[in-house]
């Protein structure tokens, strides 16, 4: 599985991908320009419990870091996963 980062000027999105199939989609509107607001996760349901949603965040957590960006998890797939993750809560807003 690969993880695909499209970036647009207002949204963007992470798809997670197997033998070009997507098979998850992460997205996520920006607020202001160090501030991204994951609103979206959905994977397909052949896949569920493969930990494909979690890649997808975890990968978006790296491009913030990288970036000096903050994330708001307003989708609450999202938003359960920074509560179980401390490692990754210095990310969020």
């Amino acid at each position: 599985m690969k993880i695909e980062h499209i970036n647009e000027t207002t949204s963007g999105h992470f798809k997670a991908v197997i033998q070009e199939v997507e098979i998850g989609k992460m997205t996520y509107t920006w607020s202001g320009t160090k501030t991204f607001i994951i609103d979206h996760t959905e994977v397909n349901p052949d896949f569920k419990g493969q930990s494909v949603g979690k890649k997808m965040i975890l990968e978006a957590v790296q491009y913030a870091r990288e970036n000096n960006f903050k994330i708001i998890p307003t989708c609450s797939f999202a938003k359960s996963i920074f509560d179980k993750t401390k490692e990754i809560q210095d990310i969020q807003l």
